[in-house]
């Protein structure tokens, strides 16, 4: 078998075994460049809060994160409030999380994410993340759940990990068989006499689609042309969702020739959960605030919004989150600094981008996946890139088709 057809060969049962995944993941991703707008446009109730004007109430100004946290944990009693967000967008809901104390029925869920009026302190509901429930609220969790797991829960995680390592591979496939034939693969049809166009000349019609040709042709050049042109953010969205889905593949490939920091994950666990925290929560904050200073200082960063404080149990640790300067995540800010929860003391520190190469790709590859920086048009473009996962999917499988059923014709006729 030649390369080529080699080549071809595997891109042809990559895709069809990807297919059907990659259709979920295209159509569901199309709508998660939008989770936001579209998740307060489902539950504007939950969601939203009604911005008063200044001739109305003058004063108006969020309660204090730490009262919010207060009034959480009073309406929930049998559960602890563990995520304490710090700031939220004009006109939005402040979003808790909580969870099970420890002995709490079996059957509780997980984690709950309550929605609070960051005025009054009023709780406006709750829901669990990404089941499958009857109710607008629901909607957009569930298909942030099955574009990552397929509401399959670990399962799906790993599944789709591994469909995005035979995409990422994929990619390059695709991307070759596109190349125009070599010289003596070529020589059989174009004629002797006529002088052979350069190379890019023999290319440039595969960046195209035939639209007045016949059905097959056109559906052959939309998998073709559109594979090229989106070809550099296919590869993001695959490679980045191995990052998400399948990571100990992704820090194989990355580790040995790119730098990375230690994250919070790496903070030993403690013998035994601690289940309340040495220091209150509004020392907490200003202990984060402290670290964060000297490390801005250190580093030659700029804070720019106070994101989220979280307090991990299994090690006695609190995360404060900021937004920074060297963040590339437009909404959601991931410069850390995780200390010690009973003395303050510094335990890591964990910079988006400009500490380590490995961090900085990772971060990037990350935002762009999720259509996280430059606003609403590249939001828009992550959705048409997604709609094009679906159509490449679709026409991947018409190809097939066609040439299978041509291939069972042809046996036919030499048979009969």
């Amino acid at each position: 078998m030649r390369l080529r057809a080699a080549i071809n060969w595997l891109h042809r049962w990559i895709g069809l075994v990807a297919a059907g995944f990659l259709l979920v993941a295209g159509l569901s991703g199309a709508l998660l460049a939008w989770y936001e707008e579209l998740d307060a446009w489902f539950a504007p109730g939950l969601l939203t809060v009604p911005r008063a004007s200044s001739q109305q109430v003058p004063q108006q100004v969020p309660l204090d994160p730490v009262v919010l946290r207060e009034r959480v944990q009073a309406a929930y009693p049998d559960r602890w409030v563990n995520h304490l967000p710090l700031s939220q967008p004009p006109g939005r809901a402040a979003v808790f999380y909580v969870v099970p104390r420890p002995g709490a029925a079996a059957d509780a869920p997980a984690m709950l994410q309550v929605q609070v009026n960051p005025f009054t302190g009023d709780v406006l509901g709750d829901r669990v993340t990404g089941e499958a429930r009857w109710g607008a609220k629901h909607v957009m969790p569930f298909v942030y759940r099955l574009h990552h797991s397929l509401a399959l829960g670990l399962f799906g995680t790993v599944t789709f990990g591994f469909v995005s390592v035979l995409w990422t591979i994929d990619c390059f496939l695709g991307f070759w068989l596109t190349l125009p034939a070599r010289a003596r693969e070529a020589r059989a049809s174009a004629p002797a006499v006529a002088p052979r166009p350069s190379w890019w000349r023999r290319w440039w019609p595969a960046w195209w689609v035939r639209w007045s040709a016949g059905g097959h042709k056109r559906v052959l050049d939309l998998h073709r042309a559109g594979g090229l042109w989106l070809w550099a953010m296919l590869f993001v969205f695959a490679w980045s969702s191995v990052a998400f889905n399948l990571t100990p593949a992704y820090d194989a490939v990355m580790r040995p020739w790119l730098s990375f920091q230690p994250t919070a994950r790496a903070v030993p666990a403690r013998a035994a959960p601690q289940p309340t925290p040495g220091m209150d929560w509004a020392r907490a904050i200003r202990t984060g605030r402290e670290l964060m200073a000297q490390q801005a200082r250190a580093n030659g960063f700029q804070v720019e919004r106070e994101d989220l404080l979280f307090y991990d149990a299994r090690k006695a640790l609190f995360s404060y989150y900021v937004r920074s300067s060297r963040d590339v995540r437009e909404r959601v800010g991931r410069t850390l600094v995780a200390f010690d929860a009973n003395t303050g003391e510094l335990r890591t520190v964990w910079l988006p981008t400009g500490a380590a190469s490995g961090d900085t790709v990772t971060s990037w590859i990350g935002g762009l996946h999720m259509a996280a920086l430059w606003g609403w048009p590249f939001q828009a473009f992550v959705m048409l890139a997604g709609l094009g996962v679906a159509l490449l999917s679709v026409t991947g499988v018409l190809i097939w088709k066609k040439k299978a059923d041509a291939r069972r014709a042809g046996r036919r006729l030499r048979g009969g």
